[in-house]
Order: structure tokens, then sequence, then C-alpha cells
């Protein structure tokens, strides 16, 4: 079981296809999920499943977060967009690492996040921090 850090590439066709809406305003929601170092995570994911993902309570609903999305931008020959961080309060969490997932359109994976190790919290805020949203770092880019 592994998690690898990746852009899905069901999500690279589907951006040619049109079926995801970054806009801020009007735009499609998109939620985390995170997983437990079982989970197997990567490229080839193409949907949100809730196999392997952190057990529900102690701070964590199943389905993971909603994110709150940053305007798609572009600079020079690059577009972009991000999130915000995400904070679970109050929660007893251990996750190996996270799906992105567009939940308006059917749970479609976007993004997977390899934390590198298990990351845990103990009764205190679990974060997700994302990059700066700009075009050589932010979460979703095309170069």
């Amino acid at each position: 079981m592994a998690i690898t850090s990746a852009m899905c590439t069901s999500f690279k066709k589907e951006l040619l296809e049109a079926k995801h809406n970054f806009l801020l305003s009007g735009g499609d929601t998109f939620k985390i999920a995170l997983y437990t170092n079982v989970a197997t995570l990567g490229a080839a994911t193409t949907a949100y499943s809730a196999t392997n993902e952190v057990a529900n309570g102690n701070g964590y609903t199943t389905g993971g977060a909603t994110l709150t999305r940053v305007d798609p931008a572009a600079s020079g020959t690059s577009a972009f967009t991000d999130f915000a961080d995400v904070t679970w309060s109050t929660s007893t969490i251990t996750a190996r690492g996270a799906l992105i997932y567009n939940s308006s359109q059917g749970n479609r994976a976007v993004a997977v996040i390899d934390f590198g190790a298990d990351k845990s919290s103990a009764g205190g805020n679990f974060t997700v921090t994302f990059p700066a949203a700009d075009p050589a770092t932010a979460i979703v880019r095309i170069e």
C-alpha cells in the first residue's frame, strides 16, 4: 500500500472535457479527505472512496472538509489555482495523505498528497497547509 503525490490522470483528461469549475463564485465544491498509511492513492486514483479513510469521529467527518478555492490565475505561461489551508479543530487524527476531489461532479479525484510520513493531532488542530498560490508552487497548476 502506498500514497504517492500526483495530479490524477483522470483529472487532466476531465479538464479538457470541462468537468471542473474552479471559479470562486459559482464554481464547483472541492473537498479534501484524509487517509491512513494503508491507503493506495496516486495518479491512477479516479474518485473519492471511504476505503482506508481516517475514521469518522474525534474531530473528523467521513468525506473530509470543504476547501475554500482561490480564483484561477495566470502568470507567464502558467495557469494555476489553489486552496486556503484547512484545519480540523480539537481533533485526534493520524493520516498519511489526502485526496482533493470535486464533490459537485460525482466525487471526481483531482490530486493526491503524500505527507511523507504519518502526521497526527491529539485533541488539537490537524492542519493541511497548502503552498502559495503562484505559478511555481500552487497545488493545481498547468505549466
